[in-house]
């Protein structure tokens, strides 16, 4: 299966070496290119692109819009976020708006690789030294709320620890081993976990426990 990329960035020699590289790998193709936030939701509309690789910091629309747009569209694309700043305050926007994970520009090769191909495949690449850093500092400027007696009375006690295992970074593997259950299960309690909460990944999961104080920023497992 070929995975059709759309670049987002504003500054052309960045799309230029993004494009020359990621064709280069015969499962990708490089189907477009957008100088600014509203270029893209135009390119997308035209070109349906698998994964879309969005640049925060451009004129006319940002990648947050941008981002926003793209993801409410009747056959959204996966959006991952590319930022020179691990503590940008925007790709939390982003993640609220529905990315489905972020990367440093000067990740490398292999890493943005990876990426393309977890989030394409429907998971949400989330690094827990950038996300816990990128998280934290957003929630740390807010009041922690009380876990909402509605959407998330539905789940069961097990549910509610892998919500926020999840939250602070951890892997299926790594929550597996913390609850000392097997891969199967934890693959269960988070698909139960999604659907009860309405959530689409790893990075809405993230969003929301942190935005009604599942978890507390700096609190340790």
């Amino acid at each position: 299966m070929t995975i059709r990329l759309l670049i987002v960035d504003d500054q052309e020699l960045i799309r230029t070496g993004f494009r020359l590289f990621l064709q280069t790998q015969g499962d990708l193709e490089v189907v477009g290119e957008a100088a600014d936030g509203a270029e893209a939701i135009s390119q997308a509309a035209a070109l349906r692109p698998d994964v879309v690789l969005m640049d925060i910091r451009m004129p006319r629309m940002d990648g947050v819009e941008a981002t926003a747009r793209l993801t409410a569209s009747a056959s959204p694309p996966r959006v991952l976020v590319l930022t020179t700043y691990d503590l940008d305050e925007y790709v939390f926007g982003a993640l609220r708006a529905g990315a489905s994970g972020f990367l440093l520009k000067d990740a490398s090769r292999e890493r943005l690789l990876e990426a393309i191909r977890v989030v394409h495949a429907g998971d949400a690449l989330l690094s827990p030294s950038v996300t816990r850093r990128l998280i934290e500092d957003y929630a740390t400027r807010t009041e922690p709320l009380r876990p909402p007696a509605g959407q998330s009375a539905g789940l069961t006690p097990r549910e509610r620890e892998t919500l926020i295992l999840v939250a602070r970074g951890l892997s299926n593997p790594e929550i597996a081993a913390h609850l000392v259950v097997t891969e199967a299960t934890v693959k269960s309690h988070v698909g139960s976990m999604f659907a009860k909460l309405h959530l689409r990944d790893r990075a809405q999961a993230v969003v929301f426990a942190y935005e009604n104080g599942f978890v507390v920023p700096g609190s340790s497992l």
